[in-house]
């Protein structure tokens, strides 16, 4: 059983977070009733929330959590006339920590929260409560919506997993890849929407990208020899390195070329190196592995003048025969700009006009392609097309000023 050392009431809510997906997990073993479980699990992590800044951590937190969230379970059942056989079987609770089962599902619970049933807003959702530990209303808040709407996609998303029949079990080895692949994918998304917030005020949701970066560790953790796992925790690792130095005193956003990099996380920075160092000559190779390694050269740049653009362009050769993004592509189009001249950049950007149509990314890089070309009057119309497009505050306010710096030098 896990015995934690007495901590301040900040590490109170680092341990709940990380003993979440082991309570919902060793509830899910006896019960099998997901739903239910996870709002008893909801049930216990507040009680504990109140009790243990005050009163200190019990000896074993993750048994007094399952105990707690058990006696919930049971009162549950007890209200449920259809299931009186099973409450005789479940009445009895655990005596002592000591019977607790020592199984650590973690893994379990964060693939049925990434199972290919419930589409990705649901399974972000269900991942960041169920396997994260936040409450309805953090996640609610970090995506800007109101708490009962992120309420129930959350209950939706347990009802879809009950509906299913999604048995509690790791995938099988046929499984295995494309699981994995939604389970990363999931955590990608959380991880960019931490690190560049879709709307509001703010760039960055820390709260999400630090879950992302803790839930990525823990599922690099527990399979240590996937090497595309170790990808995206280098990929994290590499570009959360950068936040710093990401945004002046007033929150405006600092672009790449121009962020004073003494700045920027050296920890995260020389882990991230050495992570996807380690893992690139294991193989296979795949996306989020190639992308580590794309950010690994520029973090190693001591300036922007110091890029290595060649090697970053062959990088995004290879990511383009990997996938099909259109992000990606739009990416390589500024390693080509960068390397062959702007240009070549806005020929690669052609075919994007219909894949991206409406995005503010596009409009954007079109528009620092054409100012590297010395096309200010088109370069000033696509800034402003990217500013009106984009629904970042911190990105609208960056798009404005770079047009408002073409007017001015055309007068």
């Amino acid at each position: 059983m896990l015995a934690v050392e007495r901590s301040e009431p900040s590490g109170t809510a680092d341990l709940l977070r990380e003993l979440a997906p082991q309570v919902l997990g060793a509830l899910m073993r006896r019960y099998d009733d997901f739903a239910a479980a996870e709002d008893a699990v909801q049930e216990a992590l507040i009680a504990a929330a109140g009790q243990w800044p005050a009163r200190g951590l019990p000896d074993y937190p993750r048994g007094w959590l399952i105990q707690v969230a058990s006696r919930r379970m049971t009162d549950q059942l007890r209200n449920e006339q259809a299931r009186r056989r099973r409450e005789d079987l479940v009445a009895a609770q655990p005596g002592s920590d000591a019977v607790v089962p020592d199984t650590d599902d973690t893994l379990v619970v964060l693939f049925m929260c990434c199972h290919p049933a419930l589409k990705p807003p649901a399974a972000i959702a269900l991942t960041l409560r169920a396997v994260g530990g936040l409450s309805t209303a953090e996640i609610a808040s970090a995506f800007l919506i109101p708490e009962a709407t992120m309420a129930q996609r959350i209950s939706r998303a347990k009802l879809k997993i009950k509906s299913s029949g999604i048995p509690f079990r790791l995938p099988t080895a046929a499984e295995r890849p494309e699981r994995l692949r939604l389970v990363l994918h999931v955590l990608y998304l959380i991880f960019n929407e931490g690190y560049t917030a879709t709307a509001g005020p703010a760039l960055h949701r820390v709260e999400l990208s630090a879950e992302a970066i803790r839930l990525a560790r823990a599922t690099h953790r527990l399979l240590p020899s996937e090497s595309e796992v170790a990808g995206l925790l280098a990929l994290m690792l590499l570009i959360d390195a950068r936040r710093p130095a990401r945004t002046r005193a007033d929150g405006t956003l600092v672009p790449l070329a121009e962020q004073d990099r003494s700045r920027w996380d050296g920890d995260l920075l020389g882990e991230g190196v050495a992570l996807i160092t380690r893992t690139l000559p294991r193989g296979p190779v795949g996306p989020y592995q190639v992308q580590a390694a794309i950010n690994a050269v520029h973090d190693e740049a001591a300036s922007a003048a110091d890029t290595d653009w060649p090697q970053i362009l062959a990088l995004y050769g290879v990511l383009e025969r990997l996938t099909d993004n259109p992000m990606v592509t739009l990416n390589h189009a500024i390693a080509t700009a960068m390397v062959h001249g702007p240009a070549r950049g806005l020929e690669q950007l052609e075919p994007l006009a219909d894949k991206l149509s409406g995005h503010h990314r596009l409009h954007a890089v079109r528009a620092h392609l054409l100012e590297m070309s010395g096309d200010r009057a088109a370069a000033l119309a696509e800034y402003r097309q990217a500013a009106n497009r984009t629904t970042s505050t911190p990105e609208r306010h960056y798009l404005m000023r770079r047009a408002a710096q073409l007017t001015r030098a055309a007068q």
